[in-house]
């Protein structure tokens, strides 16, 4: 079965119709575009992903990368991709045109990224790594740094790692080891591990360009003691001319359950003198700056995890309109033919399940890139800013909401394989492991939970919170009287008072003191936050395709059945998974303590 790596219709619907990214043209930074070379852009990505991406997913899978003590060797098909992807321009697609890049949106590049993503998520991982360190290089390095490394990363010759884990110590970044000490050239050098480390090591390029966080030597413990550096694989020299080996060496190859052409790695710094390392910006604000690279990568696997889990959804649903079994409960002839399990109205939910997690994921991860692209190219600092503090707040629920969802539709999508979902014959097998370390990568939902509920809802007095309910009424009220409409702004105007009823109790409880306990279920508050927020997406998406469908003489046929599917979607959303988080609201608003207090000893 050959599938598109995206639906094309999708795609415009969600950037030209959802989101009006047409309306970006009107900015001075892109005056020299147009829809057209948007298109251009995103049809080049599409043809990359079909030709150079998608031909290996398989066998990437199959034949993971190995390493033989000295050299890390990669199926060479993922080098004819980078080649690719960087001989096209994607590695330095965002950065202005004296810079070498084409000026484009973000949210077009991520668009484009979405293609890829589809097509080969694990191949893909090489270059989302890069453009995410390259940006944080571009955004906090100095002039000498820039030039040093930059014009490399985007030309495709080297490529970029981050590199925070270290092997006892995940998410709690204020504990790394890693220590910097100080030279007398003011250079450093790192001694200590990580590990889980994407694209650590690999032979596609020339370099590697690790950004590593690191403590100084006598720094102040915890988050307030960790500095960011560049650390070459390779020391660099004029014009891109590599030097000696640093001393960062690989320790090994870790085997992952997907994601297995993406090398995942343990580096060991400083086995000998020490890695040669350069301080980025100030020290003692390196976790500062990498929350930009950091909460760039949320939003990157989230739109991985969006792109699996709608592929899981097409591929399913070709599926299920090919595969006759049963009959419907009423016909009792035994003799009559047997009917396509699309269908049977068990499969038709499953499928729509996919289709509402996969496509409200989709939204949801385009929305926030369209809201980093307004945080930096809005008309006025007012829009920017309310850019920023919405995507500021929502960035943990648009990381960890995709990660579980969409993996979900990939398990629906097993299952409406039946036996064939299981084996590796067919993709949906390889899907479901892919996605599966998203609600991992970047943050688990625990430490995704932590941070909405116990940063960025409370922060200046839940003003960034308040700023996104007003928006999420303000949708809702605009359609109250709409009879498409009206019962999912009902039902969404339902829910987010009942958000704000529990968000007011669990402040108040944290402001008495009640840490422990009013953030003991914070993962549930990430979740009902989230769905709260996905229904918002989908009344939006709804309304847009209620709009077209007014002009329905005009309308393909086509074009009619892909208005009323997102209507159906839509509905099925607020109906069916909306209503799923009033449970959870009373767990929250009791203060249950039972995990809380659960001892190690009685498991």
């Amino acid at each position: 079965m050959n599938l598109p790596v995206l639906n094309e219709q999708e795609i415009e619907f969600l950037l030209y119709d959802f989101l009006d990214t047409e309306n970006l043209l009107q900015r001075p930074r892109y005056h020299e575009h147009s829809k057209e070379t948007f298109n251009a852009t995103l049809e080049t990505a599409r043809q990359i992903a079909e030709k150079y991406f998608a031909n290996h997913n398989a066998k990437g899978d199959s034949q993971e990368p190995t390493f033989d003590g000295e050299t890390v060797t990669i199926i060479a098909e993922t080098k004819q991709a980078w080649d690719a992807f960087a001989e096209a321009g994607f590695l330095a697609a965002h950065y202005e045109f004296e810079k070498g890049g084409m000026q484009l949106p973000e949210v077009i590049l991520r668009a484009a990224m979405a293609y890829f993503n589809a097509a080969n998520v694990a191949t893909s991982g090489y270059p989302f790594l890069t453009i995410g360190a390259a940006n944080l290089i571009n955004e906090f390095a100095s002039d000498a740094q820039k030039e040093t490394y930059l014009p490399y990363m985007q030309s495709g010759q080297f490529a970029g790692t981050m590199a925070l884990t270290e092997p006892n110590q995940g998410s709690a970044l204020a504990d790394i080891k890693t220590k910097a000490l100080p030279q007398a050239d003011g250079s450093y050098r790192l001694f200590g591990t990580k590990m889980y480390i994407s694209g650590g090591d690999q032979n596609l390029t020339e370099n590697i360009i690790h950004m590593v966080l690191a403590r100084i030597e006598g720094a102040p413990a915890g988050t307030k003691g960790i500095s960011l550096f560049i650390c070459p694989k390779y020391l660099v020299g004029e014009n891109g001319q590599l030097g000696a080996r640093n001393d960062v060496k690989l320790a090994g190859l870790l085997h992952k359950m997907g994601y297995r052409n993406t090398t995942s790695t343990v580096l060991n710094f400083g086995e000998e003198q020490g890695a040669h390392a350069f301080l980025v910006g100030e020290a003692n604000k390196g976790l500062f700056y990498m929350f930009q690279m950091m909460n760039e990568a949320r939003i990157g696997v989230a739109l991985g995890a969006s792109c699996l889990g709608y592929q899981g959804f097409q591929y399913s649903l070709e599926y299920a309109k090919g595969r006759p079994q049963g009959r419907h409960p009423s016909n009792k002839d035994p003799e009559s033919p047997q009917v396509n399990i699309i269908k049977h109205a068990d499969v038709k939910r499953m499928l729509l399940a996919q289709k509402a997690y996969s496509e409200g994921a989709l939204a949801l991860c385009l929305y926030a890139s369209s809201l980093m692209e307004d945080s930096k190219t809005a008309e006025s600092d007012e829009q920017r800013q309310q850019a920023f503090k919405i995507l500021d707040l929502i960035t943990p629920m648009v990381k960890s909401w995709p990660s579980k969802y969409a993996l979900r539709a990939n398990e629906l999508a097993i299952q409406v394989l039946g036996g064939s979902g299981y084996i590796r014959e067919y993709p949906v097998e390889q899907m479901y492991r892919d996605n599966r370390l998203n609600p991992i990568h970047e943050g688990t939902e625990g430490i995704q939970g932590l941070d909405l509920l116990g940063r960025k809802v409370p922060m200046g007095n839940l003003e960034n919170y308040q700023l996104l309910i007003s928006k999420i009424l303000e949708t809702s009220s605009q359609f109250a009287n709409d009879s498409e409409l009206s019962d999912g702004s009902t039902k969404l105007v339902n829910a987010v008072n009942r958000l704000n009823q529990v968000t007011s109790h669990l402040m108040a409880a944290l402001a008495k003191g009640k840490v422990d306990s009013g953030l003991a279920n914070a993962t549930l508050y990430l979740d009902i936050f989230g769905h709260t927020l996905v229904a918002w997406i989908w009344l939006r998406q709804m309304a847009v395709a209620n709009e077209k469908l007014k002009a329905r003489e005009a309308l393909s046929a086509d074009q009619i059945h892909y208005y009323l599917g997102k209507l159906q979607a839509g509905k099925f959303f607020i109906r069916y998974e909306l209503p799923q988080i009033y449970a959870n609201c009373d767990l929250l608003e009791s203060l249950d303590s039972t995990c809380l207090e659960m001892q190690e000893d009685w498991f």
